[in-house]
């Protein structure tokens, strides 16, 4: 009877205004996403007439059907707030059981570990301190301990000298740093002990002749060659203004720092690029590799999903690489509130991986995925559901008057 068909719509058309009535309330959710409901006939073969001549038995709901269209990103200034630019899911260990999200509302427990809203722990890749990324998952915590201090290892000097200087003839003139009539051009920067203590390193150029230069090495103004003697080197260029080799690196051996550091304190001087052309004396490049002790000051995230920590003295250094999920099929995840999703045996395993790389998105900092649902046209559906369930319930008000008028014979 059409009963049944008018009350299987009512039931279809309630469905509706629920899933659209769901929608709209999670508007504003961060990392929502949107749900469709979805209907399919009825039909039965011992309904009368068969065939093309068959009567519907009224409507099912046969899915409701998630949407993982991208939501808009909302940028908010927080480096913890973070939003995937593609596809992929936020992975969280959920007090042993994994769970999978959107939501990139993060913040830090009592611990340090990297959490959401709800208390999971973001979950990603470690990396060692040369730089490799672990295979598996873990727990992202943060550690407040200060970075350990680096001692310069590496210097790199890349001047220009200025070839129309005059010669000074080391018997006449002999070198004295506080003289700045004995040497040609002087610079100077900041190295470090093993301990973190600053030192300053100061390279004197004294020109001897044609292509042929002396650079004097100091350090806090004291020589620091074996003995206590100066530390020279002879740099020859050729013709062209390039420096001969092979006098690219040379190895300071006998620097000590008197500080209680490691003694002595090796370092090796890098020299490429050195030149000599005829114009004035430049410094293109001084730089070391070592560093005083830090204090952390913040976390940065990088597109690539690299978390970074940052110290007050300059340095940063790559703790973790968040790691994004996928499924075969996402609209088989099941939601479990919270705006978190399990997996299950319709979505497939998950498949985890480094953002930016393959199928995964990007990740980025600082902002947050906003509800992927469209007002608009949420509000369209519920006025086509509501229309859907006052026609059927037109149709059982009206097989109520077919049949009162079968009772009246």
């Amino acid at each position: 009877m059409s009963f049944n068909s008018a009350l299987s719509g009512l039931r279809a058309a309630s469905s509706d205004l629920s899933v659209t009535g769901n929608n709209i309330a999670n508007a504003s959710t961060v990392g929502f996403k949107s749900s469709r409901a979805e209907f399919a006939d009825v039909y039965a073969n011992s309904q009368i007439g068969s065939g093309s001549n068959a009567i519907g038995s009224g409507v099912v709901v046969s899915d409701v059907a998630q949407q993982f269209s991208q939501g808009t990103v909302n940028f908010t200034g927080n480096a913890l707030d973070l939003g995937v630019n593609g596809s992929g899911f936020f992975v969280f260990n959920d007090g042993g059981a994994t769970s999978y999200s959107r939501a990139g509302a993060l913040g830090q427990d009592k611990d340090g570990f990297i959490v959401n809203d709800n208390g999971s722990r973001l979950q990603g890749f470690t990396v060692n301190s040369a730089g490799d990324v672990s295979g598996s998952l873990s727990d992202i915590q943060i550690t407040t301990a200060s970075l350990p201090p680096q001692a310069t290892g590496v210097l790199t000097s890349e001047v220009s000298l200025d070839a129309s200087e005059a010669i000074i003839d080391p018997l006449a003139i002999p070198f004295n740093s506080a003289d700045q009539s004995t040497y040609s051009a002087a610079t100077s920067l900041s190295i470090y002990d093993s301990l973190g203590n600053s030192h300053v390193l100061t390279e004197y150029f004294i020109k001897r002749g044609e292509n042929d230069w002396d650079m004097i090495i100091q350090v806090d103004n004291a020589d620091i060659g074996a003995g206590g003697t100066e530390e020279q080197i002879d740099i020859t260029f050729n013709s062209d203004g390039s420096i001969q080799s092979p006098l690219t690196t040379v190895s300071i051996a006998n620097w000590d720092p008197g500080t209680g550091a490691t003694t002595p304190s090796p370092f090796t001087l890098d020299l490429n690029n050195t030149t000599q052309f005829g114009s004035a004396f430049e410094v293109n490049d001084f730089s070391q590799d070592g560093f005083t002790t830090g204090r952390l000051v913040g976390l940065d995230v990088a597109d690539g999903g690299s978390l970074f920590a940052r110290y007050t003295n300059g340095q940063s250094q790559t703790l973790a690489v968040i790691g994004l999920a996928n499924f075969n099929n996402p609209q088989g995840l099941s939601q479990t509130g919270g705006t978190s999703w399990t997996e299950t045996f319709d979505s497939g395993p998950a498949s985890v991986g480094i953002p930016g790389t393959g199928s995964f998105g990007v990740v980025q900092s600082g902002v947050l995925e906003e509800s992927n649902v469209e007002i608009s046209e949420e509000l369209v559906r519920l006025i086509i559901a509501q229309r859907n369930y006052q026609a059927n319930a037109k149709t059982i008000e009206a097989e109520n008057t077919v049949t009162q008028s079968i009772l009246n014979l």
